[in-house]
């Protein structure tokens, strides 16, 4: 797969600005209401990022000292790394939308354990209707459909995770479903790597914060590990679906 430069560059200049009004997008996010905690208030609190009680605000974690330009430049580097490795195609609308999305996601759920619908169910209708314009614009309607059951197969998957006691919580649901449609329209590969990805980085991430007690198992953030799993997925589809064959092949050879 090749590289376009000039496409990175406006795309980065483009995730640079609209990830610049990550803090606002988060601050207009309405709270939830409150649900109790599972956890035992005392194994909760050997952990160095417990559940608050209450939830951090919303509008608190859009003050957080230097996000806006840590969400810029991770939004330019992000959409960089998109831009360049899809071009000048119609697709790169949706993806290009979800990249200041994901990070305001990723931010949240990281700070809150929450993946708020307010930001993800719109986007089930922007990424659709871009798809359905990409598709007419580009005549690919095999691509649309590809969106289709990517976005289908993904939520499936993660609801019956979902029903898993101590599983995934409902929002990782949601969000599987929208990524799943964009990692759907660029072909299997990066719909499977994409998450794959995320499932590996969460449980082998997720493993490490509960062992150094950041998180409590029960409560680790898998959202920005879903996000960086679909990433890659677009970028590195191919290095990763060899190097995981590698992988593989090696603990085989091992075994036997």
């Amino acid at each position: 797969m090749s590289w376009y430069l000039d496409t990175a560059v406006v795309a980065a200049a483009v995730g640079l600005a609209s990830g610049a009004f990550v803090p606002a997008l988060i601050a207009s996010v309405p709270e939830p209401e409150p649900e109790p905690s599972l956890i035992p208030a005392d194994d909760e609190a050997r952990f160095s990022r417990p559940v608050d009680d209450p939830k951090e605000l919303y509008v608190d974690v859009a003050a957080l000292r230097g996000l806006r330009w840590t969400s810029a430049v991770v939004s330019a580097v992000a959409a960089g790394l998109v831009g360049g490795r899809v071009g000048w195609h119609p697709e790169l609308s949706f993806l290009l939308y979800l990249v200041p999305v994901c990070v305001a996601l990723s931010v949240i759920d990281w700070r809150t354990r929450y993946l708020p619908t307010r930001l993800i169910a719109p986007s089930y209708v922007v990424v659709g209707v871009l798809a359905v314009l990409a598709a007419l614009l580009g005549s690919d309607w095999a691509s649309l459909r590809g969106a289709a059951v990517g976005g289908v197969s993904a939520f499936v998957l993660f609801a019956v995770l979902w029903l898993v006691p101590g599983g995934m919580g409902y929002g990782d649901v949601r969000l599987a479903g929208v990524l799943g449609m964009a990692l759907g329209w660029l072909g299997f590969a990066q719909l499977s790597i994409g998450l794959y990805t995320g499932f590996l980085l969460g449980g082998v991430v997720g493993l490490l914060l509960s062992r150094l007690r950041v998180f409590h198992h029960r409560h680790t953030p898998f959202g920005p590990h879903m996000v960086l799993g679909a990433l890659l997925g677009v970028v590195v589809p191919h290095q990763l679906e060899a190097a995981f064959g590698w992988a593989v092949n090696g603990l085989v050879s091992l075994v036997t």
